[in-house]
């Protein structure tokens, strides 16, 4: 038996507006089956998701791996995409709630299998340590606010000093999305036009990409490649925006510091990937892809104005360093606050609970033909 393909995604990241989620994505709220996970930090959520992924994979199943932008080894949720199932980590910061309890959602509380007495006896030091947590969060996203202001400024450059050539963009834009769709109309899809996701999340570690799950060798890339500023979002949401329009169901991926911008738009039906690349994602033409420069339609200001928009990155890239000590410093925080649960965890009956979900999953399997 073949073994199934992994896919990872983020479906929230740390952003210059805080926590930004698009768990509602994760899965439709008509699935077959929606496993809501519910517990505190430490209380195996991740494991049991990962231990259940695993299985499937074996059997066969295709998995996606929703990866959490607060430990990026660490899942908020499984999707199994050919039986319509998801298993979906329901705690803060990305409280989920039952939409159709019994019908399609299940609640898993895994804080059935703790040691209550062994936890109120951490009770003060766990409190502090998630006021530390958050204290920690809100310097973060303060410094990535920061970061975004100096980008922005990065961004403006060419733009605020006419150097920007808008007409040879708009050209630029109308050919190449006669390049990718010609006459093509894509089958309607009445449900779900549109998925929105993050290929790359900034974590504790840094900016951290999964495209090359997302994006394989069987898909036609296009490569847009360009300075800041150069209208790479803009010409990527256009091909979005002109696949929703022909009736292609897309996959949308977000900029990790700003998720109003988009990075990626995947048209599954035609085997199209349109992809900005940039830090960390900076992509090596191979084969047919075609790399579309926005550069050209740019020119340079001066030294004077140059020195400025280098002065901007300068300060975007301190903001943003400091905003990822933050993060790696409230990870370290959380794996103490984990210390507590931990050892007050009976792991030998969630293990069994998670077999039962398994088991439970598994029964959704379409007969053989």
């Amino acid at each position: 038996m073949a073994r199934g393909k992994l896919k990872k995604v983020f479906p929230g990241s740390n952003s210059a507006y805080g926590f930004y989620s698009f768990y509602d994505q994760i899965i439709e709220d008509d699935a077959a089956r929606i496993f809501v996970i519910k517990g505190g930090p430490g209380v195996g959520k991740s494991t049991f998701m990962n231990n259940i992924a695993r299985e499937m994979i074996r059997k066969g199943f295709d998995v996606e791996f929703h990866c959490c932008s607060a430990d990026n080894d660490s899942l908020d949720g499984i999707v199994f995409p050919q039986l319509n199932i998801a298993c979906i980590d329901g705690t803060a910061p990305h409280v989920v709630d039952p939409k159709n309890p019994g019908a399609v959602d299940e609640i898993i509380h895994l804080g059935e299998f703790w040691n209550e007495a062994g936890m109120i006896s951490h009770r003060e030091a766990i409190l502090k340590s998630n006021r530390e947590i958050s204290r920690l969060y809100r310097r973060a996203y303060r410094y990535l606010a920061a970061a975004k202001l100096f980008l922005d400024e990065v961004e403006d450059y060419y733009r605020e000093n006419n150097c920007l050539n808008v007409s040879g963009l708009d050209k630029l834009a109308l050919q190449v999305t006669k390049d990718i769709f010609g006459d093509q109309v894509g089958e309607r899809e009445e449900k779900q036009r549109e998925r929105h996701l993050f290929a790359t999340a900034i974590t504790p570690d840094g900016p951290v990409s999964y495209l090359d799950t997302i994006v394989d060798k069987s898909f036609h890339r296009y490569i847009i490649s360009g300075d800041d500023g150069t209208g790479k979002n803009e010409l990527i949401a256009r091909i979005k925006d002109a696949a929703v329009m022909r009736s292609f169901f897309v996959e949308v991926y977000h900029c990790a510091l700003d998720p109003h911008k988009i990075d990626h738009v995947i048209i599954p039906q035609l085997g199209t990937a349109v992809l900005n690349s940039v830090t960390p994602h900076i992509l090596e033409p191979h084969g047919d892809d075609v790399v579309v420069e926005t550069d050209v339609y740019v020119q340079n200001p001066g030294a004077h104005l140059e020195k400025e928009r280098d002065m901007a990155r300068a300060l975007y890239q301190q903001s943003f360093d400091a905003a990822i000590g933050y993060l790696n410093r409230a990870h370290e925080v959380h794996d103490e606050l984990e210390a507590y649960y931990i050892p007050n965890m009976r792991f030998v009956e969630i293990n069994r609970q998670a077999q039962a979900v398994l088991e439970k999953i598994l029964s959704y399997r379409m007969p053989a033909a």
